[in-house]
């Protein structure tokens, strides 16, 4: 498999997760979309990283990795508590800093 397949690979899965991101009301699902978009992030780097032969990539892969880790951990935190505020988790609702 070439460069071309990982980058279409990534490209798709960027697609999906931008198309996730700008048609979902719900929280949860917007987060899901920005993994997705993140993860083919780490595609590009992984890919990118193989081809060229420089390990720099797949190490800015693990630290991409770990901060996706803690951005969901702090969305989750932060849709939970404004479940518990508001009721619900659609975007759309949740105008808490409108003045």
């Amino acid at each position: 498999m070439g460069l071309q397949a990982y980058l279409i690979l990534a490209a798709c899965v960027f697609a999906i997760g931008l198309f996730g991101v700008l048609t979902r009301r719900n929280a949860i699902g917007i987060l899901l979309g920005i993994e997705l978009m993140l993860n083919a992030v780490n595609v590009n780097l992984v890919a990118f990283a193989r081809f060229s032969g420089d390990p720099a990539g797949m190490i800015f892969t693990l630290f991409t990795i770990a901060i996706t880790v803690a951005e969901v951990a702090v969305g989750l935190a932060i849709v939970i508590l404004i479940f518990r505020v508001r009721l619900t988790v659609e975007a759309d609702h949740l105008d808490l800093l409108k003045g």
